[in-house]
């Protein structure tokens, strides 16, 4: 029998997307690559835990749940984050940002100036530009105020993200003027506290990075993944977490969080069977891929 390793998600490095297993192995993924694995037959999928400790009921959690998590080990984790309010003594310094993600869909951010740009790309921000700089406490208070002032999010949910991915303006500039009409408007607010230093525009682009450039629109995106199913495609681009996989049939994205808490085996090159949700347009609802668009 196969060994089954079991995923810990997609982290983004210099060099690109790199799937990281329990147990520190790592799978670095380039352009045209094949991706190909199976579900242990028979399995399930259990909690990842919190804050690197293992889900001590070690429950079962549904396969389209995107956090692998238990509700008790999310509350553990999100307690623990910067983005629930759950640190409020960081002493690091932190970036405000603004983020663009497609035509009309723009939030706005914090992430720790030692992190750099990875948050930007664990996200899937399609281009950004830092806002201002500051203590942890002054970056909350001035992503507050933009967010309301703006009338921009702090949170746009994955599938919107996915859904404008295949219908991105061609020129950086284009893609950066949305976001750069609202940092000019930022920047002239006041309010803003005086610990806060404010940042020039700056538009950063990650099109190349995330292998977007002429890569064909995605038809639709896996739901979940079920014991037994297999997944199998050529990758031509991956954002945040996701891997767009050409299948025989299209391009599908592969949200990796749902791979987390199933045990992985090695599989041999073949269709994709598992659940799929076509984008809308394309027929729509959720089918095993061999009877829908795919």
């Amino acid at each position: 029998m196969a060994q089954a390793w079991k995923c810990a998600g997609l982290r983004w490095s210099a060099q690109g997307p790199v799937l990281v297993w329990d147990g520190g192995r790592r799978s670095p993924l380039s352009w045209g690559k094949r991706v190909a694995f199976g579900v242990l037959e028979g399995g399930v999928r259990g909690c990842v835990g919190a804050r690197g400790n293992p889900c001590p009921v070690r429950a079962v959690v549904p396969g389209r749940s995107p956090g692998g998590r238990c509700e008790e080990c999310a509350r553990l984790d999100r307690a623990h984050s910067v983005a629930a309010d759950g640190v409020a003594d960081d002493p690091r310094p932190y970036r405000v940002y603004l983020a663009w993600f497609g035509p009309g869909l723009v939030k706005v951010g914090i992430t720790a100036v030692e992190r750099g740009t990875a948050r930007l790309l664990e996200q899937g921000a399609v281009c950004f530009s830092w806002l201002g700089v500051g203590p942890l406490m002054a970056a909350r208070r001035t992503e507050e105020l933009l967010r309301a002032a703006l009338r921009v999010p702090d949170r746009i949910p994955y599938a919107e993200k996915r859904a404008v991915r295949g219908r991105l303006p061609v020129g950086e500039e284009e893609r950066a003027r949305e976001m750069g009409e609202l940092h000019a408007r930022a920047v002239e607010l006041g309010g803003w506290p005086e610990s806060l230093t404010r940042e020039p525009f700056r538009a950063v682009d990650h099109v190349r990075a995330f292998g977007l450039a002429g890569a064909p629109a995605a038809l639709g995106a896996v739901s979940e993944l079920v014991a037994g199913g297999a997944v199998s495609g050529e990758l031509v681009a991956a954002a945040g977490p996701d891997l767009h996989l050409a299948t025989g049939a299209g391009v599908l994205v592969l949200d990796t969080r749902l791979m987390t808490g199933w045990e992985i085996v090695p599989t041999a090159v073949g269709d994709v069977t598992v659940p799929v949700r076509e984008f809308e347009g394309q027929g729509g609802g959720d089918a095993p891929l061999q009877e829908g668009l795919f």
